[in-house]
């Protein structure tokens, strides 16, 4: 391959202790995901900002990495793999060491004021009172991902696209390609003549209809696997 993109959804951080927003063990079984709708969160931001952040700072802040991660970071320095589009919001690819990462939902490592559309870094941000408020204006802050009921970043939906039209190779981990209009992307790329090499557990939406090579498996098995082959003089 010579435009390898790797698009990647929640199944690679499970193996860091995020769970799967679906699923029977996912988030949306424990918790109403209405806290996450924008018209909610601007009527009632103290109390989506509660869940908020017991949910992606108090517990997901603890997350670190996997090897599936640091593998692609790796393939990346290797120059085997040119970019990552993640559905994810955790911020794990960056914090493995990969440079050129697509944020398709956002991320929520960076908050972003209503008001003024400052951001800020989340980290440098006090959460011990909510709703937090932007310290340029004083407009509330949310965290800087689509919530339901927004469109999606424009220039990482246009990066995706067209980057989907170019590659010759997409290494899908840990996506069951249930999400619109982010489960598109891989089909696109198929459409435009790239091999499809998915790496999940279980059979998904993609295995039967555009799958060429189906590697079922962990996400950080398989990963680091595929990345000792490279090692030892393997082709992508």
């Amino acid at each position: 391959a010579r435009d390898a993109i790797a698009f990647t959804g929640a199944g690679i951080s499970v193996e860091s202790g995020i769970p799967p927003f679906r699923g029977p063990d996912g988030l949306w079984s424990k918790y109403d995901p209405v806290f996450l709708d924008i018209g909610y969160f601007y009527r009632y931001p103290k109390e989506s900002w509660l869940l908020i952040k017991e949910i992606f700072y108090d517990f997901f802040g603890k997350a670190a990495p996997n090897a599936a991660h640091l593998a692609l970071a790796e393939m990346e320095k290797m120059g085997v793999v040119k970019a990552v589009i993640t559905q994810n919001i955790d911020n794990l690819h960056q914090e493995a060491g990969s440079k050129n990462v697509y944020e398709y939902h956002g991320t929520s490592k960076r908050l972003l004021c209503s008001q003024c559309r400052a951001k800020w870094d989340v980290d440098r941000t006090s959460l011990d009172e909510l709703p937090p408020r932007c310290q340029k204006c004083g407009g509330l802050l949310r965290p800087d991902l689509v919530f339901f009921g927004e469109s999606m970043p424009e220039d990482v939906s246009e990066f995706s696209f067209k980057t989907a039209r170019s590659a010759d190779l997409f290494l899908v981990i840990g996506t069951t390609g249930e999400i619109m209009p982010a489960s598109m992307i891989p089909r696109i790329a198929k459409n435009n003549g790239a091999k499809i090499i998915e790496i999940n557990p279980q059979p998904t939406n993609y295995t039967s209809g555009i799958t060429d090579v189906f590697i079922r498996e962990k996400a950080a098995a398989a990963m680091t696997a595929l990345l000792q082959s490279l090692k030892e003089g393997g082709r992508a």
